[in-house]
Parts: C-alpha cells; sequence; structure tokens
C-alpha cells in the first residue's frame, strides 16, 4: 500500500467492530489506525498529512461530541464522520452543526461509507488549499510596514489619496508612493484586487482604519 494513502482513524470501543471496518478500509486502499477511546486517539494519533476520523458516539471516558468538541478548541483539521448505533435526531443535528461531515448508522454498507469517506477527504483536501491561499495571503499582508498597513486599510475602503493624506497627516505625493509599494508588495495591479485580498483576510469587516 503506498505510504501517500490517506489514514482513516477509526475511534471506536468495539473490538469487533473495530477489526471488520479496518479490514474494509484497508480493502479499499487506506491506511487505517485504531483506537478503542477518544482518550487514546488523543495521545497516540499523529494527525498529519490527509485522512479523516470515523467515530463513534457513545463511548467510555469522552464521547464522540465531546471529542468532536475538543479537537475543533485545538483546531483540528481532520474531518469527522459519526458512526453510531444510537442514532437520535438531537445528536445527529448537533454533530452536523459543529461541522461533522456526516452520521452514520450502524450497520453501514460499503456503498454508503466509502463515499462518505471520499466526501471527507475531499473537504480537507479543499480546506488545505484554502488554507494555503490565505497563509500565502497573509504572508503577503505582513510584508507591510505599519505605515504601508494604515495606508493599505483606507484604499480598500475606497478612501482617495487626498482623503488619506489627510487623515494620517501626511503629504499626497507621500501617500501615492505608500500605495505603490503597497500594489506592489501584495502583487496586485488594481484596488479591486487589493479589496479582494482584505475580504479574504476578513480586514474589510473591522470597523475604521484596521492598523489603529
Amino acid at each position: 500500500m503506498s505510504s501517500t494513502a490517506p489514514t482513516i482513524h477509526v475511534i471506536d470501543d468495539d473490538a469487533s467492530f473495530r477489526t471488520g471496518i479496518s479490514r474494509l478500509l484497508k480493502a479499499s486502499g487506506y491506511q487505517v489506525a485504531v483506537y478503542e477511546s477518544a482518550h487514546e486517539f488523543l495521545k497516540n494519533s499523529t494527525r498529519d498529512g490527509p485522512g479523516c476520523i470515523l467515530l463513534d458516539v457513545r463511548m467510555q471516558g469522552l464521547s464522540g461530541p465531546e471529542l468532536q468538541a475538543h479537537l475543533a478548541r485545538t483546531g483540528n483539521e481532520l474531518p469527522i464522520v459519526f458512526l453510531t448505533g444510537h442514532a437520535d435526531i438531537l445528536t445527529t443535528v448537533q454533530a452536523v452543526k459543529a461541522g461533522a461531515e456526516d452520521f452514520l448508522t450502524k450497520p453501514v454498507s460499503k456503498r454508503i461509507l466509502l463515499p462518505s469517506i471520499e466526501r471527507a477527504l475531499a473537504r480537507r483536501d479543499e480546506l488545505q488549499k484554502k488554507n494555503a491561499v490565505l497563509d500565502n495571503l497573509r504572508a503577503l499582508t505582513g510584508s507591510l510596514t505599519p505605515r504601508e498597513r494604515e495606508v493599505f486599510a483606507l484604499v480598500v475602503r475606497g478612501k482617495r489619496n487626498k482623503q488619506i493624506a489627510y487623515e494620517l497627516g501626511t503629504s499626497e505625493r507621500t501617500i501615492k508612493a505608500h500605495r505603490h509599494a503597497v500594489m506592489e508588495k501584495l502583487q496586485v495591479r488594481s484596488v479591486a484586487e487589493a479589496a479582494a485580498i482584505a475580504e479574504r483576510l476578513g480586514l474589510l469587516s473591522e470597523s475604521g482604519n484596521s492598523s489603529r
């Protein structure tokens, strides 16, 4: 099996279920890591690389939803597919609202399980690509000087050079130079492109001058 195959983390306190699901997943080309409890997963799992979590709801110690909440607080990016023999509407709704990819009832057929896992893996891939773009944009804006940040914050809000110069207490010529530097560092050619970067990073939602 390729070392680059996604890893499916199976967290379930039923040993026979872990054995059966592991066989199915390995036969389908995945790497598999099994845990009998949420605590074992937290202690021993390696969550780098592609993969997802198949998570039971009712377990000793931390329950599935409690583990989901803990992982959300700690920045876990692995998508979660719940597998349970005790489904109820409230738990299902809460889990999905909290970001679960799917909520399946045991016994689950290969026909239902494998597409659910594929959707979860696709979502992780999409999230990683989105985060890579955001990291790049943060690096670009991070290269701005404090004064360039002030100019950037006002430019993307539609302020003209004369207005920015007045607000920052400097000359219009100086603002033009800062504005040119901002556009070069952000690798954009228009205010619309600069504003799109600010929007992606959530800067336009900040009130007033984001650098102050």
